[in-house]
C-alpha cells in the first residue's frame, strides 16, 4: 500500500540510492518520451514541453552526486529549485513549486508523516501559482486524482493507473490557462502536454518504489 511504502520512504530519508534511483528513473521517462511530448505541444503550445523537461531533468542530474547526500526533504527542495531554474515556459515553476512546497512540508513535520496533507498543500500551492483548476487542461488534472488515490491508501499500480487515466482524459477539455487558452474549442482534442509529462512522472516513480518495496 503507498502509505506502506511512504513510511519506508522516510525512514531511510537520508538514503542515496534511494535519491539517486528517484532522480534517474525521472530522467530515464523524460528522456524516452522528450520528442512525443514536445510533438504533444506542437499541437497547442510552444512545441518545446519535452525539451524543456529534457532540460530540467538532465540539470538535476548533474547535482545528483550532491543531492543523493542531502535528507529527502531538502533533496526535494533543491530539486525543485533547479527545475525553476533550468525548465522553460510554465513548466518550471509549476513542477518547482510542487516538489519545493513537499519538501517544506515534510521538513516541518513533527512526529508522523502525512504524506497525503504534504501533497495535498503542494498541489493546491501549483493551482495557486497557475492560476489554475482542475478541468483548466493542466498537470493539476493529474495531481488532484493522484492526491485522490494517495488519501484512500490505493497502491502504487493503482496510482500509476489513474495518473494516465487522468492524463488521457484531457483530450476532451477545452485549455483554460496557457498558450493553449487562445486556441479556445481547438485545444479539444489533444491530450495537454503537461498532464503527459506528470503522468509520466508518476509512473516512473511508482515503478521505482514497488521494485523498492514490492507488494
Amino acid at each position: 500500500m503507498i502509505g506502506e511504502g511512504w513510511k519506508k520512504v522516510f525512514e531511510v530519508s537520508a538514503n542515496a540510492a534511494l535519491i539517486g534511483g528517484l532522480i534517474d528513473a525521472c530522467r530515464e521517462v523524460i528522456a524516452a518520451n522528450a520528442d512525443h511530448l514536445s510533438e504533444l505541444d506542437r499541437a497547442i503550445g510552444d512545441g518545446d514541453h519535452g525539451t524543456n523537461m529534457r532540460r530540467g531533468l538532465e540539470a538535476v542530474h548533474v547535482e545528483r552526486s550532491r543531492l543523493v547526500q542531502l535528507a529527502l526533504p531538502r533533496a526535494l527542495e533543491e530539486i525543485g529549485l533547479t527545475l525553476v531554474m533550468s525548465v522553460g515556459g510554465a513548466a518550471g515553476p509549476l513542477y518547482g513549486t510542487l516538489l519545493i512546497e513537499i519538501g517544506r512540508q515534510l521538513s516541518g513535520a513533527s512526529g508522523q508523516i502525512d504524506f497525503a496533507r504534504a501533497l495535498e498543500r503542494a498541489v493546491d500551492a501549483v493551482a495557486r501559482r497557475g492560476r489554475a483548476s482542475p478541468g483548466d487542461k493542466t498537470l493539476l488534472d493529474v495531481l488532484y486524482p493522484v492526491h485522490g488515490e494517495v488519501v484512500r491508501r490505493a497502491g502504487l499500480a493503482g496510482i500509476c493507473e489513474v495518473a494516465q487515466r487522468a492524463a488521457s482524459l484531457t483530450t476532451g477539455m477545452r485549455a483554460m490557462r496557457g498558450r493553449a487558452a487562445f486556441l479556445g474549442d481547438r485545444s479539444i482534442g489533444h491530450v495537454d502536454p503537461g498532464a503527459k509529462s506528470c503522468a509520466l512522472l508518476t509512473a516512473a516513480i511508482c515503478r521505482f518504489l514497488e521494485e523498492q518495496w514490492p507488494a
